[in-house]
């Protein structure tokens, strides 16, 4: 090398921005201390701003970005953190990027690929405007590449995720021999469905005990608005890699055995159930989908007569199949997928989303578990607040923002396909074969919320009667042109055209009653 040389290498200077998702300690770009790479993580007001985030969301984000920050820095990497009151704080990735590459003679900025399509913009446009070169890379948290999904289904009029997730199973080699599912076949969802026994006790949950208060009272010194509750010497939620594993062990040991059987029930009082609640530590890459099912193959080997296969297949479909079918939904039909509104639903969303003061048993235990842990299970979120949303006509971009804000592993790549796909049939069928609408007949088969309830689940009109049930029938009436032709809901229009006139009168007129006096309810 000559002396030129050597010189150059040591002007080279490189700035790595890490996002608050990205707490990835695994990627290589850790692998080795590189003297002339620097990495900077912010918090930011862009990105407390754009919704209003649960508190718990916020600090538990902060908190694990933190003790990332210090891992890194104990690892002999050059770490710059701006706190959200810092004065140099400008406040956004592109300016606090910018003032770094002048104040430290940075030569060069690389990125890992965001998951959110609006960092992405940002990120692209940045680095287009300034002068120094750039370069991003793979986040090597996913199974998938953004496209795949998309090449996959090419030339596809459907998006069949059962087929996705047969796609991945054999080119990953999951529960697989050869080219054929392990136990000859691929899918126990029907084995899945089962209620809560009335007497069953759920294993307690493993919580953490973790002092949060500091970034808890930097954040009350701002007007960041936030939701929900926090207990902030106590925090629940793992903050780091470590607390993540335990979470990921305790699920696999105590969990695992009956997660399958009672993935869709629900129950008062009872916030976790069987549910691994690692979202939130896998979605901003604290642990990584790789080493999640590897764990959950691993304990199913070691107890094959305590952990029936069913209860297995239902968690790896979960996080090879759906996870990563629902990004790349995400990729392939973002920016268009934000704005779509099948029904052109329009009503704002009850007040009492926000505060769960209710008299529907359903909605006030979910919704008030959401406000006190930022977190709600799929069907509680699919059948009970999305249900009762699509039923009210709420316009998509509402419950969007709240669903957006209030749980603590809501990520825009995740949540919007779920919101607006599964939840809302928002987007029309891309995501969702049918509609996810029920009346108490399905909650009250999957739950124990319908029993001491003010209102009765039976009763269709009148003082008392369940919202859910001529909410339902009204949904169909008014969205008939729609969905009439939809052959997996044919059934639902031949039971509405047999009943009698007056009964429908009946029904559409206490759903108008209800949907007048919706933040009585």
């Amino acid at each position: 090398m000559t002396n030129a040389e050597a010189t150059n290498n040591m002007e080279n200077k490189t700035l790595r921005l890490i996002l608050g998702d990205q707490l990835n300690g695994n990627h290589s770009w850790f692998k080795n201390t590189d003297d002339s790479a620097t990495y900077v993580l912010m918090e930011i007001r862009t990105e407390t701003d754009y919704v209003a985030h649960h508190i718990q969301k916020v600090v538990g984000t902060y908190s694990a970005m933190r003790n990332f920050s210090d891992e890194l820095k104990l690892n002999n990497h050059s770490v710059i953190y701006i706190k959200l009151l810092d004065d140099n704080n400008l406040q956004s990735f592109e300016q606090n990027v910018k003032s770094l590459i002048v104040k430290h003679n940075f030569t060069h900025f690389e990125y890992q690929f965001p998951d959110e399509y609006r960092v992405d913009a940002v990120l692209k446009d940045f680095c287009s405007s300034i002068s120094i070169s750039s370069s991003v890379v793979d986040s090597e948290h996913f199974f998938t590449s953004r496209i795949e999904l998309g090449q996959f289904f090419e030339g596809k009029k459907t998006f069949v995720m059962e087929n996705f997730y047969r796609m991945l199973r054999k080119k990953h080699n999951v529960l697989m021999e050869g080219n054929n599912p392990v136990t000859g076949k691929w899918n126990y969802d029907k084995e899945n469905r089962k209620k809560l026994p009335k007497n069953h006790k759920p294993t307690p949950p493993l919580v953490f005990d973790n002092d949060v208060s500091e970034v808890f009272e930097e954040i009350k010194k701002t007007d960041v608005k936030t939701i929900g509750n926090i207990d902030a010497a106590n925090f629940v939620w793992p903050v780091n890699r470590e607390q993540s594993l335990q979470l990921l062990d305790f699920f696999l040991a105590e969990c695992l055995p009956l997660f399958g059987s009672y993935q869709d029930a629900m129950s008062p009082n009872e916030w976790s159930l069987y549910h691994a609640r690692i979202s939130f530590s896998m979605n901003i890459k604290m642990i990584s989908p790789q080493e999640v099912i590897a764990s959950a193959i691993q304990e199913w080997e070691k107890r094959p007569n305590e952990i029936e296969y069913n209860q297995l297949e239902g968690f790896v479909r979960q996080i090879i199949g759906w996870r990563e079918y629902m990004r790349g939904i995400y990729w392939l039909k973002m920016p268009d997928y934000a704005n779509m509104n099948f029904f052109n639903n329009q009503e704002k969303l009850p007040e009492w989303f926000w505060t769960g003061k209710t008299k529907m048993n359903c909605l006030r235990d979910t919704i008030n578990q959401s406000l006190n842990y930022g977190y709600a299970h799929h069907i509680q979120r699919l059948m009970i607040t999305g249900n009762f949303a699509l039923l009210a006509g709420i316009n998509p971009d509402e419950l969007d923002a709240w669903y957006l804000g209030i749980y603590i592993d809501a990520i825009e790549w995740v949540e919007i396909t779920n919101t607006r796909g599964m939840s809302q049939f928002a987007d029309g069928g891309i995501v969702g074969t049918k509609p996810y609408v029920s009346s108490a007949s399905y909650i009250n088969k999957m739950s124990h919320y319908c029993g001491d309830c003010f209102y009765d689940k039976e009763i269709k009109t009148g003082e008392k009667a369940c919202p859910f049930n001529s909410l339902y029938w009204n949904f169909y009436n008014k969205n008939e042109d729609k969905l009439a032709k939809n052959p997996r809901i044919g059934m639902m229009y031949n039971v509405w055209n047999k009943m009698k006139p007056e009964s429908k009168v009946a029904l559409l007129e206490q759903a108008d009653y209800y949907l007048k006096k919706i933040n009585e309810l």
